[in-house]
């Protein structure tokens, strides 16, 4: 789906410094994914310097230990870590000597797909104790989580130094080293079973596609209890959910709302079984094959992403400003399940259109960036036939749906 989507992480010297001996860099962390962002508590960065360097001072972030400074006796460094990790202001705790731009939004990073703005973050470190050398080396070891684990980032390598423009882009100038590195996301270091499931259901056939069971877990014996913890341990970053048949934090629901004459009206749906977390700025993927022809979106921001090597369209769905924008958690105390949902109207393509073989239901759908199971196809709601012994009343059904189509033209 974004498959030139990455996380890069820039080290741009600014300035070499003499007291004290170091450098001035600046650190930008960019989000290339379309629509994959990083939430609350947001990113956090580490490295292991290459020689005997520390930080003496920092804009727009900080380092989460001081570490030991206790060889320091006048001036005492920001931070005397080996490997130091560092995190994002919050917008309150910056004030306008320590901020840079794009920092202060406690970690959060945007897709790139939805606000390229706020899909960045850069902080400012003075670096010191080089020993009297100029040819600074690298730091080394880099991880980045964002806010857990999932991200493999390569080695910060030297690359073309980054330029920047003055005298009204008259001019160009460039810093004195860069050194660049790409973090790639991989689902598999992060959840050992999926996070969301998909259920199906349309206006033509009355039974319900449910999540699978056992989607994402299954559910404890007791089928009494209301909530159950997602991988059986109570760690902290364990999910407790309400007790289902999927066992899924998240549930999307796509139902076949109504079938016009030159258009479809779908209904979507996303809860939140989670008791633990909201979920902010969360986003939809969709892959459908009518969703080029997407004609409104009645209660979310939608945006249409290339489709590369795919022969359906894809759509990306996401909030809208303090209305919708945050998936609330579920209430354990009123047993009421956090959702959002909104209306859709698809044109029909009619050298395409056709009501079997389910070509009205999505093929994949995607939470936060995190693959959501999907029914079998087998189990996708069909036009009714007349197979089984309730030939006549499937008949009679099939008829009237018929029927209610032709008025309609």
């Amino acid at each position: 789906m974004d498959p030139n989507g990455n996380i890069t992480v820039v080290f741009d010297i600014l300035q070499w410094t003499t007291n004290p001996d170091g450098y001035l860099a600046r650190v930008t962390i960019k989000n290339h994914y379309q629509y994959r962002h990083v939430d609350k508590p947001g990113w956090s960065l580490g490295w292991t310097w290459a020689n005997r360097e520390v930080i003496w001072s920092m804009r727009g972030a900080f380092a989460t230990d001081m570490g030991n400074c206790s060889e320091f006796k006048s001036q005492i460094p920001h931070s005397c870590k080996k490997d130091p990790v560092i995190a994002d202001l919050m917008l309150d705790q910056a004030s306008p000597d320590n901020m840079t731009d794009g920092c202060c939004r406690g970690g959060t990073l945007y897709p790139s797909a939805i606000d390229p703005s706020k899909s960045f973050s850069t902080f400012e470190v003075q670096v010191g104790r080089l020993d009297g050398s100029n040819s600074a080396r690298a730091p080394v070891n880099l991880t980045l989580m964002a806010p857990g684990p999932g991200y493999s980032c390569g080695p910060l390598l030297d690359s073309d130094p980054t330029i920047s423009s003055d005298i009204g882009g008259r001019r160009h100038v460039p810093v004195f080293r860069t050194w660049k590195t790409a973090c790639t996301y991989s689902s598999f270091l992060t959840n050992k079973t999926p996070m969301c499931c998909v259920s199906l259901s349309t206006f033509y056939n009355h039974a319900i596609t449910p999540c699978s069971n056992c989607s994402c877990g299954c559910r404890n014996a007791d089928k009494s209890t209301d909530l159950c913890i997602r991988g059986g341990d109570l760690s902290s970053t364990s999910d407790i959910v309400k007790c289902t048949d999927h066992m899924c934090p998240i549930r999307v629901h796509w139902h076949i709302k109504n079938n016009y004459e030159d258009h479809w009206r779908v209904k979507l749906t996303v809860s939140n079984y989670n008791i633990k977390r909201n979920y902010s700025d969360w986003n939809v993927l969709v892959q459908h094959p009518g969703l080029k022809n997407l004609a409104k979106t009645f209660s979310f921001n939608t945006t249409l992403l290339p489709a590369v090597g795919l022969g359906d369209e894809v759509a990306l769905f996401w909030g809208l400003k303090y209305y919708n924008e945050e998936l609330l958690n579920f209430d354990s105390d009123k047993d009421q399940i956090g959702s959002v949902s909104t209306e859709m109207l698809l044109k029909k393509d009619f050298d395409s259109f056709t009501l079997r073989s389910g070509w009205a239901l999505p093929r994949r759908i995607y939470f936060n960036g995190e693959s959501c199971q999907m029914p079998p196809p087998d189990d996708f709601p069909m036009l009714p036939n007349g197979s089984s012994k309730q030939k006549s009343c499937h008949f009679l059904v099939l008829s009237l749906i018929i029927l209610a189509f032709k008025m309609l033209l």
